[in-house]
């Protein structure tokens, strides 16, 4: 069942909650509670299941963070907290992991600091234990997810994929089986895709795990409908949907949107010179503002952007996008957030959440394809609540201009796209009920029912899923097909477990986001660029230059699925 919250609590109701040291860390750093605040952590407090939805910067995380930095302070104090993961985080990008890991422990090292001006020792054997904070995504090092095992994170951080994975890995998992919260971030832009999909079920796993009921919060920039959101956040539980309280933020933040194309008209000049009319009309906007971040539609959109703009004299951009090295990643979010970059384009890897420091422009060229996506992009500006975010679509195209047109006066108007939620996708559950067999060897009823609990298969029916196990089982009647089974399933006794070898087959192809074989670039020495895609480097030969990172590289060899260059500053 769905409950609106529709009062917000006094601040002192809020504050009253909060242990003495938190509350006034809270105060030196904060004049008040923010509306999500005053809404939901009473709730969060209590133990119960929150949705929040609400703008860009009006502090949605530290809602879900506050009540769970509490408690394990309160018991760090105390002498209780304990040696195993008590939060998991979930987030849709690695980027935005990296940041909240970074957002929590600053906060946290002052808290430290106020513990030690009360006459508290922090950290030692006899000191308060320090709360630990830790990302595991694809970028985690072997070393650092062998160190999460013997001595776990207190929160842990990851995207869904990872925790997919993690649920099937037998050490780790045994980390899992006394998690008392469960956060989900930006879970609109999760649950409109398969992704989510195989998200939800992957809560249900972790559920499964654990030893109490999860405390589930989602953190949601404003969509429609919030209802649904809250159902596939709840999930079910003897056929009846979990409780779930909604808090809905309606106050939009104030919006200066705009369409400029570079020329008066397009149907008169070629496309090549529009599209050099478009990068000089980029270039003013860069240099009339004071840190630009620039949306394209495709990573190779990015780096040609990054290219052009190079050529036409912008120093101090950068680009940022998933086939860049973590080092490369990190480097330029620390620099945009420290004020050091004129200007950062990017694909979609900074549209969510990510705290960038100050940003004055959004620019998006193209069209976003859809009005969240605009809004959520030009929400990178002005990055709190009482801002107004300017942004700028550039088109180029006719086709374009009219979509973004329509999409300006629809985000102007307050109009919001549907999150459709995908139901049912038979090629997800197969890959999770591979995953769950390398957990255990599992009853088919209690898998059946474990799958049902979750929001997108809470009608599936039985023969459908046994029709997907035994094709995972290689017990179907495509016997020409190739395929053989992942796992072993005996519908006699109705029990099912994974074969030899599938472990493996089953981590090389976690997810739902299509893959492709990489390729690791790397300078000469050592130091990691990032990576290139199979395609590409079939295409290039030894001296051939290419850009990544928006710089010039000349490939000198390729070594297996490595990738050699050599710094090709100032050359076509």
């Amino acid at each position: 069942m769905i409950h609106r919250i529709e009062r917000p609590h006094e601040r002192e109701v809020v504050l009253s909650l909060l242990d003495p040291t938190v509350r006034a860390w809270f105060e030196e750093r904060f004049d008040d509670v923010s509306p999500p605040q005053a809404y939901a952590i009473p709730y969060i407090h209590e133990g119960r299941n929150v949705l929040v939805a609400a703008p860009t910067g009006s502090g949605k995380t530290l809602t879900a963070f506050l009540s769970i930095i509490n408690e394990l302070i309160v018991r760090a104090k105390a002498g209780t907290l304990e040696d195993r993961i008590h939060c998991v985080y979930v987030s849709p990008l690695k980027a935005l992991a990296n940041d909240i890991e970074r957002n929590l422990n600053r906060p946290l090292v002052e808290i430290y600091a106020r513990l030690e001006e009360e006459g508290f020792t922090v950290g030692g054997r006899d000191g308060v234990p320090e709360i630990r904070v830790a990302v595991r995504t694809g970028d985690t090092s072997s070393y650092m997810r062998q160190k999460m095992v013997r001595k776990p994170p207190h929160i842990l951080i990851t995207t869904p994929e990872t925790l997919s994975l993690v649920l099937s890995t037998t050490r780790f998992v045994e980390r899992l089986r006394h998690v008392r919260y469960l956060i989900v971030d930006e879970i609109h832009e999760i649950s409109g895709s398969k992704r989510g999909v195989s998200l939800a079920l992957s809560m249900e796993r972790l559920q499964e795990q654990t030893s109490e009921d999860l405390v589930r919060i989602g953190l949601s920039a404003t969509q429609s409908p919030m209802e649904e959101i809250a159902a596939f956040l709840a999930g079910y539980e003897d056929g009846e949907m979990r409780e779930m309280h909604l808090v809905e933020i309606g106050a939009q933040r104030s919006i200066d949107l705009a369409v400029i194309s570079p020329v008066s008209d397009m149907t008169a000049l070629p496309y090549e010179i529009v599209n050099e009319r478009m990068y000089d009309t980029l270039k003013e906007l860069v240099e009339s503002h004071r840190t630009t971040l620039i949306f394209t539609n495709t990573r190779s959109g990015t780096e040609a952007v990054v290219y052009k703009l190079k050529e036409r004299g912008i120093e101090d951009i950068s680009a940022h996008h998933g086939s860049l090295s973590k080092e490369t990643r990190l480097d330029v979010e620390e620099r945009l957030k420290n004020g050091e970059m004129r200007a950062v384009v990017t694909s979609t890897s900074l549209e969510l959440g990510i705290d960038i420091g100050y940003i004055d422009l959004v620019v998006q060229i193209g069209s976003p394809k859809s009005i969240a996506k605009a809004i959520q992009r030009v929400g990178r500006a002005g990055h709190s609540l009482h801002r107004t975010s300017v942004g700028r679509i550039l088109v180029f195209e006719e086709n374009d201009l009219v979509e973004t047109m329509v999409l300006t006066k629809c985000a102007m108007e307050g109009l919001i796209d549907r999150t459709d939620i995908p139901h049912g996708s038979l090629d997800v559950l197969a890959q999770t009920l591979i995953g769950m067999a390398l957990e255990r060897r599992w009853d088919v009823d209690e898998a059946y029912e474990l799958v049902r609990r979750s929001y997108p298969y809470r009608e599936l029916d039985r023969e459908e899923f046994l029709e997907v196990l035994n094709f995972v089982a290689g017990r179907h009647s495509y016997t020409d097909s190739g395929i053989y089974g992942k796992v072993w399933y005996d519908p006699e006794e109705g029990v099912f477990g994974a074969r030899r070898g599938t472990r493996m087959i089953y981590f090389m192809n976690i997810g739902t986001i299509p893959q492709e074989v990489s390729y690791r670039v790397l300078l000469e020495y050592g130091m990691p660029l990032g990576e290139l895609s199979e395609k590409f480097v079939e295409r290039l030969q030894p001296g051939d230059i290419f850009l990544l990172g928006g710089k010039t590289y000349e490939l000198t060899s390729v070594r297996g699925n490595r990738v050699y260059v050599r710094d090709a500053h100032g050359r076509k």
